[in-house]
């Protein structure tokens, strides 16, 4: 069954059809249908990434030492709650990754976040959004090990602690090292799918009737569900690191 089209998809669908078909069918990517190119939940997060940046760009001019409003007092609170984080799981050395930290973190709290909205949806409850911040996980922590370590040290820290392991270590460090991919993915998948499948059984069920408890619990999983991807790209960047500097 198609999936009803919410305003936002038709508005991009609107204006954009066009340009964006023409760019899919540069890439070899033909759309099904040219002229509703646009799905709910690409439309969704790249209607959160446009928040997020017209919130820091409301927020940058009104910086001020000596009169902070509230928008940077929060932005303060979320900043030094990711440096905590980063510092407990990496120590100083992490600070160089705080921005990709915050970012991941964000964007995904939004992300689960605006489905609580009517008539929006939040795109972490579709496979393809959790999959893709799950690749600029992997390859953000793969990136910075290459680059502190070189390609062949970093590559030596999947052969195992001794030489003569190495043959057995290398193949299975590198499956578990890929499975990282699914065990993002489907996390952060399953819990926000289930989360919005039991607001609109109840929506259904009683709609004159807000089922706040569970629209607490969506949010509550929702902000933990961010915590956690943002915890464990701390932890991924933290063992790519060179652990030779781990106690300086």
């Amino acid at each position: 069954m198609p999936e009803t089209e919410l305003w936002v998809t038709a508005l991009f669908n609107s204006f954009l059809a066009g340009p964006t078909t023409a760019a899919l069918r540069w890439l070899h990517v033909p759309p099904e249908d040219p002229a509703h190119p646009w799905t709910n939940f690409v439309a969704m997060e790249v209607l959160v990434a446009l928040i997020i940046i017209l919130a820091f760009a409301l927020l940058r001019p009104r910086l001020s030492m000596d009169r902070p409003g509230k928008g940077q007092h929060l932005s303060e609170i979320v900043y030094s709650f990711i440096c905590g984080q980063s510092d407990g799981v990496i120590g100083r050395r992490g600070r160089p990754y705080v921005p990709f930290f915050g970012t991941i973190f964000l964007f995904i709290l939004i992300s689960n976040l605006i489905g609580i909205v009517p008539s929006l949806e939040s795109p972490t409850m579709f496979p393809a959004v959790p999959l893709g911040c799950a690749l600029a996980t992997f390859c953000y922590y793969n990136f910075i090990g290459v680059k502190t370590q070189g390609v062949f040290r970093y590559l030596g820290h999947f052969c195992g602690p001794v030489w003569w392991l190495a043959e057995l270590m290398f193949p299975i460090e590198i499956i578990s090292n890929l499975a990282r991919l699914l065990s993002l993915t489907v996390r952060l998948f399953a819990n926000m799918f289930a989360g919005e499948l039991v607001i609109l059984a109840f929506m259904s069920l009683f709609p004159l009737v807000l089922p706040v408890p569970f629209m607490g619990l969506h949010i509550f999983v929702g902000v933990l569900q961010a915590y956690v991807f943002a915890l464990l790209t701390m932890v991924y960047v933290g063992e790519a690191l060179p652990h030779e500097s781990a106690h300086s």
